[in-house]
């Protein structure tokens, strides 16, 4: 049996991403901060027989981060897919004008660090076994400047770049690394319905036949500002 973790899991995105790949199989390990919230999504996925255990961390704590992963490796045996989607708060975005390198660096520590940790406590053994997965989700400032997010876009490309880098060179390697662009609030009941975005994302794992997607598949970026 396979195991997914989710780097950044919550009641919205995470919990849909778990259910999703947990009806196809997966044991889910799930990592965030909030030890409430993962007692909630322990609880919904139980109801739904997903096997799952969650573990408590701050993702901005790079050394309990490093922690929660090896913890799951030891309960799971392996992580076959990591998926990475802390939540972004829109009010530690900074409009361009108002950007400082403070407001960078600590969009750095919240996202692009705890990113690239996550993947080398990850990649080793999936390169070894010829197998495995890496799926980064953004909000669509790593693809299109928004002024609004002049720090997030900064640090979403970056993260976009290092995805990008790793899909080429790990293609050849039987390792699959994935980008979904959220162009949209993720919202229940919305064009940003976890659930459809969850859909998307495993189907985009599934037939690895591409290794960037926008989401909602007809978003405009000349309607942004």
């Amino acid at each position: 049996m396979k195991t997914i973790a989710i780097v950044g899991a919550g009641p919205g995105l995470g919990l849909s991403l778990a259910k999703k790949f947990g009806k196809h199989g997966f044991r889910v390990a799930a990592i965030a901060r909030n030890p409430e919230k993962l007692a909630m999504i322990e609880s919904e996925l139980q109801k739904l027989n997903i096997q799952t255990q969650s573990f408590v961390a701050d993702i901005t704590d790079l050394a309990a981060l490093k922690q929660a992963i090896q913890s799951a490796k030891k309960v799971f045996g392996s992580i076959d897919v990591l998926e990475f989607s802390p939540y972004a708060k829109g009010d530690h975005f900074t409009d361009v004008l108002g950007t400082t390198p403070q407001s960078v660096l600590d969009l750095m520590n919240s996202y692009l660090l705890p990113a690239v940790l996550s993947v080398n406590e990850v990649l080793p053994d999936m390169i070894n076994s010829g197998s495995g997965a890496v799926l980064f989700t953004t909000g669509i400032s790593a693809m299109f400047p928004l002024t609004f997010a002049g720090n997030a876009g900064i640090v979403g490309a970056g993260i976009r770049n290092y995805a990008t880098n790793l899909h080429n060179e790990l293609k050849e390697k039987g390792v699959y690394v994935g980008h979904l662009s959220i162009g949209t609030m993720i919202q229940l009941g919305t064009a940003g319905d976890p659930d459809a975005i969850a859909n998307a994302w495993y189907k985009l794992y599934e037939r690895k036949e591409c290794f960037e997607q926008i989401f909602p598949p007809d978003f405009d970026p000349t309607t942004i500002s």
